[in-house]
């Protein structure tokens, strides 16, 4: 029963507080590290492909997708955040394995700021942690099917 933690290296900062929670709170459920593999892609849009070919060797109950989409100014992250969750979709309704989104698209995210920096790095972590009990939930609803 492993779990895949596929993450963005966009922010890594920031996303490694969700990696981290989210490992933390699925070794609390019993996890052991050989069973929650790490991969780390270039950005957001990777995840989807990633998560496919992960679920695509049967070795994988779920997906844990973690990263961070940022307003940079421009309108490209509307379409970037809109594409990965419909790639998350689209491969688990074609896999039958499930994919959680910890991928996270703040409305006013500025780097310089310490105070945002903090918000965001607290914030990631609740996120990690909500994404493990979501898919520990969903696996242990799945098994009474």
């Amino acid at each position: 029963m492993k779990i895949a933690l596929i993450y963005a290296k966009w922010h890594l900062d920031l996303v490694q507080q969700a990696v981290a929670a989210c490992e933390t709170a699925l070794k609390k459920a019993g996890y052991v590290d050989t069973q929650l593999l790490r991969f780390e892609v270039p950005g957001s849009l990777e995840i989807p492909l990633l998560a496919q070919k992960c679920i695509q060797t049967g070795d994988y109950v779920a997906v844990i997708a973690l990263g961070l989409v940022v307003d940079g100014g421009i309108y490209h992250h509307e379409f970037v955040a809109q594409a990965v969750l419909d790639g998350f979709m689209r491969v688990q309704l074609d896999t039958g394995v499930p994919i959680f989104s910890c991928v996270m698209t703040p409305q006013h995210f500025d780097e310089a700021e310490p105070e945002t920096v903090a918000f965001f790095k607290n914030h990631m972590v609740i996120k990690g942690e909500e994404a493990a009990n979501a898919c520990l939930e969903f696996l242990a609803v799945s098994k009474s099917l």
